[in-house]
């Protein structure tokens, strides 16, 4: 069972267990234990968002790698794509990101990257985890010339920038459009505009001045009405919205409509089925991803396959069959052919290459995938109760199903992050399946506790 790792590494509230710098300390030495492979210098890079926490939590991070005898490569704020791009061109032995991503600025996570620029598997953060409750390497300490050192990358930006930029065509630019950009307060408020800028776009910023505690905060891509906002304002032919590590992007069409990720894996993978450049004519979707994308890609010729929510889980069933497309309704987009993660600033560079070479604009691209409605409603939850132990919330589940038919379903989860109960719906009456899905958050606050916190 694990005890730190969730489905994107370690998370909490800053300062409060687990993520205090005790624990970043310890997570540090466990890390810097695995990669050291030999009596070679070996090497990890951290980077980080713009939380006011990042800077303790890097400083534990640094004093556990380096009491192992690892040296450190401190890249400073960066976005978590550009950690893995950074840690696999210098080849260095890992890499680690000290970011919350969405989440509010009080919260701050610890997340790892292997020697290839890949999220660590299950298997080797259970062995991070056993290596720091068992106490194993406690007396494993290096001195004199064998401690760590740490020193700053101060090109990193750099190279991402020009990494960023070689995805785009060379015989396509960016000239003539307007574009609002909502970097969150986040760790791409530096490179995603450098990036636009320099491919000729005409760029209308916000959420680039990060002050430690605005991150996230009524910006970025939780909160996409800002940027249709300023769309409909400036006129712009589109928005896009980072999260705050930036490896996810949300779209609005030049009308300031919400265009989600199940739609932009539609428009590049029917793109790349056309171009004869979808690996196996396939996509790669999590199970919270809307039925109208198979549809899509099923009448363009191609499929979907469906992996447990997560970006990870997402990557690890692309390697295992040689997928090249992938992604989540939530914006992470994998283009396995660049980047090794999801990567926000390279999707939108995909996104803006499809339209500057149809001709068309984000709306009309959007229209090659109908989505069928869908509600989602979060129960945050006193305690974490497998379902099956209460009949009461299981029947009223089975006889929604049966309703639902093969004209909807029903998908209900714990989130990997927070305390939530996640009920999702899909179905052809938007009405119908939203008092579905209060029945069932009813019933589950009766039996489990806790409170209703929104529905989509």
């Amino acid at each position: 069972m694990r005890k730190l790792f969730g489905t994107d590494g370690v998370r909490g509230v800053a300062n409060i267990d687990p993520m205090t710098t005790e624990m970043a300390m310890q997570l540090g030495r466990a890390a810097g234990y695995i990669f050291k492979k030999d009596d070679r210098r070996h090497r990890i890079v951290i980077g980080k968002d713009t939380r006011l926490s990042g800077y303790m939590l890097e400083n534990a991070l640094v004093a556990g790698i380096c009491s192992m005898g690892v040296d450190v490569m401190l890249v400073g704020p960066l976005p978590t794509p550009g950690i893995a791009f950074i840690t696999s061109s210098m080849r260095a032995d890992a890499g680690v990101v000290i970011s919350a991503s969405h989440n509010p600025y009080q919260d701050n996570g610890i997340k790892f990257f292997s020697a290839d620029g890949f999220k660590l598997p299950d298997e080797l953060e259970l062995k991070i985890e056993n290596l720091i409750f068992s106490k194993k390497i406690d007396s494993l300490r290096p001195t004199a010339a064998e401690v760590g050192k740490a020193y700053r990358i101060d090109d990193a930006k750099g190279r991402y920038v020009v990494f960023l930029k070689n995805t785009f065509p060379r015989n396509l630019d960016l000239k003539g459009l307007k574009i609002v950009l909502d970097c969150a307060n986040g760790a791409a408020y530096k490179v995603a505009p450098a990036v636009l800028e320099e491919l000729g776009a005409e760029v209308i910023p916000l959420g680039v001045s990060p002050n430690g505690t605005n991150i996230n905060a009524g910006c970025g891509s939780m909160h996409p009405e800002l940027m249709a906002e300023a769309v409909r304002e400036h006129r712009a032919h589109l928005g896009i919205a980072l999260d705050g590590d930036a490896d996810r992007a949300i779209f609005v069409d030049e009308f300031g409509h919400e265009v989600d990720g199940d739609q932009i894996m539609a428009i590049c993978g029917i793109d790349m089925l056309k171009a004869g450049t979808l690996a196996h004519n396939t996509v790669v979707a999590t199970v919270m991803s809307n039925m109208g994308l198979d549809i899509a890609l099923r009448r363009a010729g191609g499929q979907v396959i469906k992996t447990a929510v997560g970006d990870r889980y997402v990557v690890e069933e692309m390697l295992r069959g040689g997928y090249n497309l992938g992604g989540e309704q939530s914006g992470h987009m994998i283009f396995l052919d660049h980047n090794t993660t999801g990567d926000g600033t390279l999707t939108a560079l995909q996104v803006l290459a499809i339209m500057q070479r149809s001709g068309k604009t984000l709306s009309e691209l959007a229209q090659v995938m109908i989505a069928l409605p869908q509600v989602l409603l979060n129960v945050r939850v006193e305690r974490r109760a497998d379902l099956a132990e209460f009949p009461e919330i299981t029947r009223i589940i089975q006889e929604i199903e049966a309703r639902l038919g093969g004209d909807g379903r029903v998908l209900i989860r714990y989130s990997g992050t927070e305390p939530l109960l996640r009920i999702m719906l899909e179905g052809p009456d938007k009405v119908e399946i939203t008092g579905m899905a209060h029945e069932i958050a009813d019933s589950v606050t009766q039996h489990l506790g806790g409170k209703k916190e929104g529905k989509k």
